[in-house]
């Protein structure tokens, strides 16, 4: 019987996903992956090299999942903040791709960033298109077009970054609901990134 090596590695990483998310790259154990997956450990090794270049193409993995799911279109501009919705949406059924993020930046220095080129180019081009919307006067110019990417970034992330400080914040908050974070949000970054005409 042929071995169905695109399978095993689909199982390896879906199981690497949570084992990383929970544990980190320094905690997370390769036994325990392949016993998620159903697979026998050597397979990590034999695919992938190691933990720490399955870690780096599980972020690589995640990282191509919600540029897809959640790209920047030109349309999109017109409406940062529904844009913004739809960010905080991915993150509310996926929590696992921000702790996957924070586990990668307490790493950093240590180990590198995974396919840090390509993000940061990916990046560069959400910048320009701010900065291109800002030229044709659908954004604020009173913010850098970067900064203002951060921003939409930071405000609908947050929620999923540090639960424990969104749970202390919004302890009592009158309606508190994750429809009404979302619209919340929708209405600050609509906000945020307002031109003056607006």
């Amino acid at each position: 019987m042929a071995w169905d090596t695109a399978r095993t590695k689909r199982l390896l990483l879906e199981a690497a996903v949570e084992e990383f998310a929970e544990h980190g790259p320094q905690g997370a154990r390769v036994d325990r992956v392949a016993t998620r997956a159903g697979v026998n450990k050597e397979r990590i090794y034999q695919y992938f090299g190691g933990k720490r270049q399955l870690f780096t193409a599980v972020l690589e993995a995640e990282l191509a999942r919600v540029a897809g799911a959640v790209p920047l279109t030109a349309e999109q501009m017109a409406d940062l903040g529904e844009y913004a919705g739809r960010v905080f949406d991915y993150h509310c059924a996926h929590p696992h791709f921000l702790r996957l993020l924070a586990w990668e930046g307490l790493e950093d220095g240590r180990t590198g960033v995974a396919a840090e080129d390509e993000r940061a180019a990916h990046y560069a081009d959400k910048v320009a298109a701010f900065a291109a919307a800002r030229e044709n006067g659908l954004l604020t110019a009173e913010v850098e077009p970067a900064h203002l990417v951060y921003a939409v970034y930071a405000l609908a992330t947050w929620w999923f970054t540090a639960p424990q400080v969104v749970r202390m914040i919004m302890a009592g908050a009158e309606g508190d609901s994750p429809a009404a974070r979302r619209a919340g949000l929708v209405r600050m970054v609509r906000r945020l990134t307002a031109s003056a005409e607006d």
